[in-house]
C-alpha cells in the first residue's frame, strides 16, 4: 500500500486547498467519487456534498477509504443537521464495508442558527464514530480552527494529525474572557505546540500535503478493518541507518536517542512516530520489519535518562492498546533505571498510570517481543513486556543488565554497615559492585534465571526480530 499521496497543483503552489481538492489529494489519481450533491458554497460554487462537508469514497494504495472535509468556505464550516447527515452517512457506510475513514476538520462548531438540531448532530456523528470504532481506523486531519464539537469530533478518532495552521480548543478566546476575564490568543489556546505536548495530537506537519501523506503512509501499516486480516506484507527494504548499537554508548548514564537504534533495525530505517512531543522518554512508533508491520515502543535515554514516569506510562498504554486493536505485533526496545520517584510523580498518579501499561501489555493479545539494549532495573523490568508479564520471546543484548536495581545501588543496601565501617569505602563498595552486577545482573544470569529468552549481539537484532515475527506471525 503506497505511503504517498498524488500532489495538486494547488497543493504544489502552496494554497489553501478546497474541500474537493484535499480529498482528492488523498486518495489514488481517479479514484474519488463523491457521494452527495448539496447547495452552494460561499463562493457561489455547487460542491458535492452536504451543507459545508464533501462527502465521498476512493482508494488509497490501493484499498477502499471513506473520506469527508468540511468547508470553512461554508458559514464556517459550521455543523448543521444536513452537514451531520453527510458525515454519520459516510461513517456508516465505512463501518458496513470495514474500511477506514479520513477526516478533514475545521469547523467552527455546532451552527447557532439550527440549535437543537445542531447539538443532536454532533451526538449523532459521536455515537457513529465510536460504533465506528469497532469497525475500521479512523484518521482526522485538522487545517484550521475547530471548535466545540469540531474539537471533540476528531478526539474520537484513532489518530488526530494536525498542520501548522491548525487550532482546536473546546471554547474559543471570546468565551474564554466573558467566562474567565482571560484574554488569550488562539494559537496559545489550542494551536499545534499546546497539542503536540499534551497528547491531544499525534502528529504534526507544515501543510495540507504533507498531512495527507502522513496519513497515508499511517494507512499503509494499518489493517483495513478491526479483527480483519494485518495490512500486507511488503517487499522488505534494508535499513539503511548504521549498526543498531553504533550510537549506544557503553557508560549507562550517557545518554543516546533510542531512535537511532529502531532506524538500524526497521525497513528502510523508516519511522512513523507517534506524538514525538508528548512524554518523550517514551518513544512510539509503527514501522515495518522486513516487510511486517509492527508497532514499537521504547525507552528515550536522551529524555529524563529513559525513567518511566507517569505521562509515559499513560503514552505507551495508549499505544499497546490500539496495536492489539489493530493487530500490530509489538517490538519493546528497552532501556531505563526504572520509574521516577519522588512527590510529583505519586502526586500525578503514576501508581495508576503504570498499572495502565502492565494491563495493556498483559491484555494485548498481538506478537510480542522486546529486547533489552543495556539496562532494565526493577518494576520497570517487568513493565516493559516481561516474560511474566506475557511477551513471546525477550532478546537481550551480551552487555545489557538486568535486575532489582543498579549494582551500587544495591550493595549500597545490603552492604551498606560493611561499606560505612571500611577505611576505603568507596574501593569496597566498587569491589561489591562488580561481583553482584557478575552474579546478579549480567545477561548471561538474566538468561539463566528464564528472565531472558536469548542473550544476541546488537548486530543479530534485526534476524532475530524478523524470525520471531514470522514464527508468530500465525497468532
Amino acid at each position: 500500500m503506497s505511503a504517498i499521496a498524488p500532489a495538486t497543483t494547488a497543493a504544489a503552489a502552496g494554497e489553501k486547498l478546497t474541500p474537493h481538492a484535499r480529498l482528492e489529494l488523498l486518495c489514488d489519481p481517479g479514484s474519488f467519487r463523491p457521494l452527495r450533491t448539496g447547495v452552494a458554497s460561499a463562493r457561489g460554487k455547487v460542491e458535492a456534498g452536504g451543507d459545508g462537508v464533501v462527502v465521498g469514497a476512493g482508494t488509497v494504495g490501493g484499498r477502499p477509504v471513506f473520506c469527508y472535509a468540511q468547508d470553512p468556505s461554508f458559514m464556517g464550516g459550521s455543523l448543521g443537521q444536513a452537514h451531520a447527515d453527510s458525515i454519520v452517512g459516510v461513517m456508516r457506510m465505512a463501518a458496513e464495508a470495514g474500511a477506514p475513514v479520513v477526516g478533514f476538520v475545521e469547523s467552527g462548531g455546532a451552527r447557532l442558527q439550527e440549535g437543537h438540531a445542531a447539538l443532536a448532530g454532533y451526538g449523532r456523528i459521536f455515537r457513529a464514530s465510536v460504533e465506528l470504532s469497532e469497525r475500521a481506523p479512523q484518521i482526522a486531519i485538522v487545517t484550521g480552527a475547530s471548535a466545540g464539537g469540531g474539537a471533540y469530533a476528531p478526539a474520537l478518532a484513532d489518530f488526530i494529525i494536525m498542520t501548522e495552521q491548525a487550532r482546536m480548543f473546546l471554547t474559543g478566546p471570546r468565551i474564554v474572557e466573558q467566562a474567565l476575564g482571560e484574554q488569550v490568543s488562539m494559537e496559545r489556546l489550542g494551536g499545534r505546540r499546546v497539542h503536540e505536548r499534551n497528547g491531544v495530537c499525534h502528529m504534526v506537519c507544515a501543510d495540507e500535503e504533507s498531512a495527507v501523506t502522513a496519513a497515508r503512509d499511517l494507512l499503509a501499516h494499518l489493517p483495513q478493518s478491526v479483527g480483519g486480516p494485518r495490512s500486507e506484507i511488503a517487499e522488505p527494504a534494508s535499513p539503511i541507518d548504521a549498526s543498531p548499537d553504533a550510537s549506544v554508548p557503553d557508560e549507562p548514564r550517557k545518554v543516546y536517542d533510542v531512535r537511532d537504534v529502531a532506524r538500524a533495525i526497521v525497513d528502510a530505517s523508516h519511522l512513523v512516530e507517534l506524538w514525538p512531543k508528548w512524554g518523550q522518554n517514551m518513544v512510539t512508533a509503527v514501522a515495518r520489519i522486513e516487510g511486517r508491520p509492527v508497532g514499537i515502543v521504547a525507552n528515550q535515554p536522551r529524555h529524563l535518562g529513559g525513567v518511566i514516569d507517569a505521562v509515559a506510562s499513560e503514552k505507551a498504554a495508549l499505544f499497546v492498546d490500539m496495536c492489539s486493536r489493530f493487530g500490530l505485533p509489538l517490538v519493546v526496545l528497552v532501556d531505563t533505571p526504572g520509574f521516577m520517584p519522588g512527590t510529583q510523580q505519586e502526586d500525578a498518579g503514576v501508581i495508576r498510570r503504570g498499572a495502565s501499561l502492565l494491563r495493556a501489555f498483559a491484555a494485548a493479545r498481538v506478537p510480542r517481543l522486546t529486547v533489552v539494549l543495556r539496562k532494565a532495573y526493577g518494576g520497570a523490568a517487568i513493565t516493559m513486556n516481561s516474560k511474566e508479564l506475557g511477551g513471546d520471546i525477550v532478546f537481550a543484548w551480551s552487555r545489557a543488565e538486568v535486575g532489582i536495581m543498579a549494582a551500587r545501588q544495591a550493595v549500597g543496601i545490603v552492604h551498606r554497615r560493611e561499606i560505612a565501617g571500611a577505611e576505603d569505602s568507596d574501593a569496597l563498595h566498587d569491589e561489591l559492585a562488580e561481583g553482584y552486577a557478575e552474579e546478579h545482573l549480567t545477561a548471561a544470569a538474566a538468561a539463566a534465571a528464564g528472565f531472558v529468552d536469548q542473550v544476541i549481539e546488537p548486530g543479530e537484532t534485526r534476524d532475530r526480530l524478523a524470525w520471531a515475527l514470522h514464527a508468530l506471525g500465525g497468532r
